[in-house]
């Protein structure tokens, strides 16, 4: 069973993308996504009601197979009630944060006392680049404050950190903090230097599409150095485990 925890619908694509997702879906043999929706670095508040009600749509249209994440940006002062909204009214079943503010930011605390209280996971985006990071773009640095902060939240740094000898680095000793190697950027030596760091049961399958290559990522789990249970277990166990699916 394959579980891809990591995709998108970007704003104003909506037609496009889930139809992508939904083919893909049927020809790779995807049991289940996990969808948020983005567009903008700093979204206002009526952009991110328009981007999770996409999810909120796609969710209706694909029920079983469409799973999704609430969005929030927290400079928004609607931000809490937002997440709240998405996961008590629309079934989210996590919240996912961007590049709007850096995750440790105190903008963020409040977002993730809700998770907590909620006992959803939290998909962070992650990026270490040598040239053009972004503004409140969060590296594995700033995921590991979170975590340190916040050692009962479940967060899932997205990306492998961008880069997995800075980013896992940077979390392998917080035992709240899962990792996702979704968006074709990796070879099979930073899956296998990952496992090496953390062992595979905080590892998970996203691939960032449709934005990304589902094939890549799904090469990259096959040449990487697995048994066949450790790749059952990144490919769906450990995110079935983590969301507490019932599947």
């Amino acid at each position: 069973m394959i579980i891809d925890m990591h995709t998108h619908v970007w704003g104003g694509r909506y037609d496009l993308h889930t139809r992508e997702l939904r083919e893909n879906c049927e020809r790779y043999d995807i049991a289940k996504i996990f969808v948020s929706g983005i567009a903008r670095q700093y979204p206002d508040e009526s952009e991110v009601r328009q981007h999770n009600a996409d999810v909120v749509r796609f969710k209706r249209e694909q029920p079983g197979l469409v799973e999704g994440y609430v969005y929030a940006n927290p400079r928004n002062a609607d931000a809490s009630e937002v997440v709240r909204r998405g996961i008590e009214d629309d079934g989210m079943i996590g919240l996912k944060l961007w590049i709007a503010a850096y995750c440790d930011d105190p903008l963020v605390y409040p977002l993730v006392e809700l998770c907590i209280d909620y006992k959803v996971p939290i998909l962070l985006h992650a990026f270490h680049k040598a040239v053009n990071q972004y503004p409140d773009e969060s590296t594995g640095v700033h995921v590991a404050e979170l975590a340190k902060r916040y050692p009962e939240a479940k967060l899932i740094m997205a990306h492998l950190g961008g880069n997995a000898y800075h980013g896992i680095k940077a979390v392998r000793d917080y035992p709240n903090v899962w990792t996702d190697f979704s968006g074709s950027l990796f070879g099979r030596e930073d899956i296998d230097y990952a496992v090496d760091q953390v062992g595979t049961d905080r590892i998970l399958f996203g691939s960032d599409m449709p934005g990304c290559s589902f094939l890549t990522n799904y090469a990259q789990m096959m040449e990487a150095d697995l048994t066949a249970e450790q790749r059952e277990d990144i490919f769906a166990n450990n995110t079935v485990r983590l969301f507490n699916l019932n599947v």
